[in-house]
């Protein structure tokens, strides 16, 4: 294999990765029906995948799909983690406990953070006592309520975690970048 085919592999690889991650954080845009960024990614994805097929399909050999299908691999594994760090989308938490005062008080820190919080007594599967707190965050705060959770003392609790795709109102901003 000469320099150029190896040279021209490797850039084949990269911007197949870079494509993907392109791709799949435009699924994530649509998804959370952030429009505006959308119309930038689609017009650089197609120009870019019009030439790389272009590329693969021209190519004699194996190892240049070898090196696409690399690339769309390693894609879709960097753009999940950008998804991850990014944490885009608004969550509905349901916390179900056993102990009245542990619902009071993660309720009561919640509140203290700036969340709209419901709490109340629920039923559980044998008409069991539980108690239920419900609070609306955004996906990147997720962490936060955690830290609430373990300071009250509540590890392993029930959780109902729901992704929302809109909320009327606000949402309060916390100590996220505390964090």
């Amino acid at each position: 294999m000469t320099q150029h085919i190896a040279l021209t592999l490797i850039g084949l690889f990269l911007i197949t990765a870079i494509t993907n991650i392109l791709a799949t954080l435009k699924s994530i845009l649509m998804a959370k029906k952030i429009m505006n960024p959308v119309y930038f990614l689609v017009f650089a994805d197609a120009i870019i995948f019009a030439t790389v097929v272009g590329k693969v399909a021209s190519s004699e050999g194996l190892h240049f799909a070898v090196a696409y299908a690399l690339g769309k691999t390693l894609g879709v594994f960097i753009g999940s983690k950008i998804e991850d760090r990014l944490a885009l989308g608004i969550l509905e938490v349901d916390i179900f406990l056993n102990d009245k005062n542990k619902m009071i008080q993660i309720a009561e820190r919640l509140r203290e953070e700036g969340y709209t919080v419901n709490n109340f007594l629920a039923r559980g599967n044998n008409g069991d006592r539980r108690y239920k707190v419900e609070v609306v965050i955004r996906r990147k705060e997720f962490k936060v309520l955690e830290v609430i959770m373990d300071e009250c003392g509540v590890t392993d609790p029930t959780l109902k975690i729901k992704n929302l795709n809109k909320v009327e109102g606000k949402i309060t901003a916390t100590r996220v970048k505390a964090i």
